[in-house]
């Protein structure tokens, strides 16, 4: 009888988010699977989980394959964490989770902490909508991708580090416009959570002049539909003449 394999999502801040139900999986499994070791051994440590760790990222998850198959095909439990948040969503996962779909082994996921979630909510664009893009390609492609995404009406997320911040905030400024509407979100969920609101333009010279921090989700607004761009300024006329009134 085959195995399972667990998902399970680690928190992207606050320990105090991880679930119950996180910890008794990560308690009863077989072996816990880490992106690092080092990273989540403070995290298991914190909740009393003693279940033997190995390490698996995306220097190593080719050639790990086929040995975890074999084992989860020989009945084992295994759970998969990343260091943060949930795995596969810009992290390592999807490759051990589509193997075993291909040979028939249960994947399950449990719900749990996303940093793209908090991150659009917070932002105050529509969620009801919208495209997760990850993180952008560093260098080749990046500038394709976002010629894609030019006329995109969906509400856009992606991910980036503090170091390259400003220099894409600049790119999408110039993709999309100086005046779109989006929002920065750093160190989700940690002491010193910040979320940054403004347009492309306002958001480029805020944080050229101070240098951020922390892990970064930058929520951009879709493009505006010609109806909607004309409900606007019809709302702006109404406003401006209820002030003169």
């Amino acid at each position: 009888m085959s195995g399972k394999l667990y998902i399970v999502p680690t928190p992207v801040g606050n320990l105090d988010d991880m679930t119950v139900r996180a910890i008794n999986t990560l308690r009863d499994a077989d072996c816990i699977l880490a992106e690092d070791t080092r990273t989540s051994s403070v995290l298991m440590k914190h909740f009393g989980i003693t279940t033997r760790m190995q390490s698996h990222h995306k220097f190593n998850e080719h050639d790990t394959l086929p040995a975890l198959i074999e084992r989860l095909e020989g009945g084992e439990e295994i759970a998969l964490v990343s260091d943060a948040g949930t795995p596969a969503i810009s992290d390592p996962g999807f490759l051990l989770s589509r193997e075993c779909r291909r040979h028939g082994i249960e994947v399950e996921c449990l719900p749990g902490a996303t940093a793209f979630v908090p991150a659009i909510v917070n932002s105050g664009l529509p969620c009801d909508r919208f495209c997760f893009e990850g993180f952008l390609p560093q260098k080749k492609g990046r500038a394709t991708r976002l010629a894609s995404l030019a006329d995109e009406q969906r509400t856009m997320i992606f991910y980036e580090s503090p170091l390259r911040l400003v220099k894409t905030l600049e790119q999408l400024a110039a993709t999309f416009g100086a005046e779109r509407e989006a929002s920065v979100c750093r160190e989700i969920s940690k002491v010193h959570n910040t979320t940054h609101h403004g347009t492309l333009g306002e958001l480029v010279a805020e944080f050229t002049a101070t240098a951020p921090r922390g892990e970064i989700v930058i929520v951009v607004a879709g493009k505006a539909t010609e109806a909607a761009v004309k409900i606007d300024k019809y709302a702006d006329f109404k406003q401006k003449s209820a002030l003169r009134e």
